[in-house]
């Protein structure tokens, strides 16, 4: 697509091609059918040296993380933010719909280098292509339950996603790790375990929410980037939940209904930490965090805010 203006025409007008996909997997990994069904071409992916990989568990910060890296991409040029939204300015990797819409690979095979991508692959299934040429990657993780329930009401209004169904029935579905892109635990402690391998940079969605200058400081240390002090701070405003949520380069307001119902909700929710505390009841909560510890055993990631 030659532009936003050219991308989002071509969704409006073939949005019949969008539904609820079901969920299939890939190497014992849910993952939406469209995706499944064109896996071939995401597994053998050929990363360039100079790619940086953006990764994360779904709504755990994902756009948050893309606008900052673009911004101190472009030493925190707010205006080149703006010139395209967010989804179109870093490309999805494994994102398929049915043709004639675009796959994210086609995409971004005629990409120019330096490419930025993004994807919600657990760590087993990033194309090894990342990892040969020892690319950067930068991982944002979310606490479990701040994590769950966006999940919940972003999958109430992206309507090519498996219905959601009840909340009590979702919050065993995300236990169970039966949810698009699979289980949270799997997802957050692969990444985890593999930094010391990789040059991964593991950041924390509550770290950012307590203090998002240092935050943007070491994610410009990783990228290796001068960044003089005022330009790190607008980055900060720029980057604020509540900019972004009123940024149409950001909000996913664009996106055609076909693709996200704004009757059902919107992309930017709250943003918040602690949201959990709103929707669990106590026997809920009791479970998960049970739950949680077994999954969570032996390993020395730690999250705020989720027991």
């Amino acid at each position: 697509m030659a532009n936003q203006t050219d991308y989002n025409d071509f969704l409006h007008k073939h949005r019949d091609v969008f539904r609820r996909f079901p969920l299939e997997l890939v190497h014992g990994i849910p993952l939406m059918e469209p995706i499944a069904q064109q896996w071939a071409p995401i597994e053998n992916f050929q990363a360039r040296p100079d790619d940086l990989l953006l990764s994360t568990y779904p709504k755990a910060g994902t756009t948050w993380i893309q606008e900052i890296v673009d911004l101190v991409l472009n030493g925190g040029d707010v205006e080149k933010a703006r010139r395209a939204p967010v989804y179109i300015r870093i490309p999805f990797l494994e994102i398929c719909s049915p043709p004639p819409v675009p796959s994210g690979v086609s995409i971004l095979v005629d990409t120019p280098s330096p490419r930025v991508i993004k994807t919600h692959l657990p760590f087993q299934l990033v194309p090894k292509s990342f990892w040969d040429q020892k690319c950067k990657v930068i991982y944002v993780a979310r606490n479990a339950k701040d994590n769950l329930v966006s999940y919940f009401f972003f999958d109430q209004m992206n309507v090519t996603q498996p219905d959601p169904g009840p909340w009590d029935g979702y919050v065993k579905k995300f236990m169970e790790g039966k949810l698009a892109w699979g289980s949270w635990y799997d997802h957050v402690r692969s990444y985890w375990d593999e930094k010391g391998k990789h040059r991964i940079l593991y950041l924390f969605y509550e770290d950012m929410k307590e203090d998002l200058a240092r935050e943007v400081r070491r994610v410009k240390d990783f990228l290796e980037v001068d960044l003089p002090e005022d330009a790190l701070q607008k980055i900060v405003h720029h980057a604020s939940f509540q900019t972004m949520k009123k940024n149409p380069m950001t909000n996913y307001e664009t996106v055609p209904n076909a693709i996200f119902d704004k009757t059902k909700g919107r992309f930017m929710r709250k943003g918040e930490v602690g949201d959990w505390k709103n929707y669990f009841t106590v026997a809920q909560r009791e479970e998960f965090d049970a739950d949680y510890r077994r999954k969570m055993e032996g390993t020395t990631l730690r999250f705020r805010d989720v027991l």
